[in-house]
């Protein structure tokens, strides 16, 4: 649920970044903050335990001014994978206004990647949610790797649900992270402008907040 503040004119967005372990959640958060260059962004705050694994969250920050002064601030998380750190998970779900889910493309995850969308489905649940009508973004990664399911096989699978078509990623080397996000800020953006009047009371259209929140640094050098 946005953080709105009329009285300053400010509003806060939670994505949340959600998959199972060692599906590469902190790995696109660290791509986009090196890869993009909205108009502005803060520092990335990781906390990660001795194996390299997230054990509470990450966190970068990014956001844009509208016309009418309107400060809107996307706060970006990542969530632990580990089945031992369900409530830290639940807790950061919590007034969620978009999720994308990162999944691993190896054959051999398969039954990981659906246990962790069946948690993803009960904390949204838990903390009030609907998977149904959530915006949210569905990323296979680690498309470089050997061993991976079929993309037209995986599209296939999720070709009757709301997040189709998947998005496909190595974002290990930063390919399909950024158009990822355009995705779930796309399908955020039509939520929270019905709610908020970003396009009408704060001149902020959708090709405006998809194309500033997401510019990447070589598109502002052009």
């Amino acid at each position: 649920m946005a953080d709105h503040s009329p009285e300053d004119n400010r509003l806060a967005l939670k994505v949340v970044f959600y998959g199972p372990a060692l599906s590469g959640k902190t790995t696109n958060l660290m791509q986009l903050h090196s890869l993009l260059n909205p108009q502005r962004k803060g520092e990335l705050m990781v906390l990660e335990t001795r194996d390299d694994r997230t054990l509470f969250f990450d966190m970068l920050p990014i956001g844009l001014k509208g016309d009418s002064g309107l400060d809107l601030r996307l706060k970006l998380y990542t969530v632990p994978g580990q089945v031992q750190h369900d409530s830290t998970r639940k807790a950061v779900l919590s007034r969620a206004d978009a999720v994308v889910f990162v999944a691993d493309s190896q054959t051999s995850q398969q039954d990981n990647n659906a246990t962790a969308f069946g948690n993803l489905e009960e904390n949204l649940e838990k903390v009030g949610l609907d998977i149904d009508t959530l915006p949210m973004a569905v990323q296979f990664n680690k498309r470089d790797l050997p061993g991976v399911v079929d993309e037209a096989e995986l599209q296939q699978r999720w070709a009757n649900t709301p997040w189709s078509p998947l998005q496909m990623a190595a974002a290990l080397h930063g390919k399909g992270v950024i158009e990822t996000f355009r995705v779930l800020l796309d399908r955020l953006y039509t939520e929270v402008d019905r709610e908020f009047a970003l396009e009408t009371g704060h001149g902020i259209d959708r090709d405006t907040f998809i194309r500033q929140l997401s510019a990447a640094s070589e598109e502002i050098r052009a």
